[in-house]
């Protein structure tokens, strides 16, 4: 199975996938990190908006 992950140390906190996708990522308020929820499957077309829209290119699909 696939699932999101977000580089953090490329990550600039745009929130965008949050937005995009909030069932997937959200912000972890005790760390200022965004996390990726852990979910049974992701949603593929969310995802997807995510991945394209990041700014820095830091979300991507990796291998369970």
């Amino acid at each position: 199975m696939k699932r999101p992950a977000v580089d953090i140390g490329a990550c600039t906190v745009c929130m965008g996938c949050v937005e995009l996708c909030p069932d997937v990522f959200r912000l972890n308020e005790d760390t200022g990190y965004i996390e990726v929820i852990d979910l049974p499957e992701y949603p593929r077309p969310g995802v997807e908006e995510a991945i394209k829209y990041c700014p820095q290119d830091c979300i991507v699909w990796e291998e369970e």
